[in-house]
């Protein structure tokens, strides 16, 4: 069993996300994951210096002696089915360009839509926020430098199929 923390917004596979503040999260890091947390900050410092569409990082921290924080911008989502086709269908305009900014500054997310065997909705990690959508959970998104040319279009491949699927999904509710 998960261990439960206090002011828990959600609990994904690996990793539990509370609230801070009205302004913070934190993605939590139990036992020795120092690599994990901080490859994951600085894909998120890149991402952030390119747009603003990946939750903004804003430190590195500690809950306890065994527990590691991520700390991020705190977003609200919104239900995007309470707005018209044409501003989901502005807001998904949007999105697009700056994933593709990404895709060219070398970033790719590669989380837009969960595998069928992870639990939660299908696109959890796409927001829609006052400031339009917003991606979080950059944990397995890769860098260019990274990675490679090869690999890297690959995953780019992939979720721009995913985007499609997104996109349909989106519009159509």
């Amino acid at each position: 069993m998960k261990k439960w923390y206090p002011r828990t917004l959600s609990s994904g596979a690996n990793n539990t996300v509370i609230a801070l503040s009205e302004t913070e999260v934190a993605k939590l890091f139990a036992g020795d994951t120092r690599s994990d947390i901080g490859s994951e900050a600085e894909k998120m410092k890149f991402a952030n210096a390119v747009n603003g569409l990946i939750v903004h990082f804003i430190r590195l921290d500690e809950l306890n002696a065994e527990t590691e924080m991520l700390v991020m911008e705190r977003l609200f989502p919104m239900d995007f089915r309470a707005y018209e086709f044409e501003k989901r269908e502005l807001w998904l305009d949007v999105f697009e360009d700056e994933l593709l900014a990404l895709h060219r500054a070398g970033f790719v997310h590669r989380d837009l839509r969960r595998p069928s065997n992870m639990p939660g909705e299908r696109f959890d990690n796409i927001f829609l926020t006052a400031k339009g959508l917003r991606l979080i959970d950059v944990g397995i998104s890769a860098l260019k430098q990274q990675v490679g040319e090869r690999l890297f279009g690959r995953f780019v491949d992939q979720e721009l199929k995913e985007l499609e699927v997104f996109r349909a999904f989106f519009l159509s509710r």
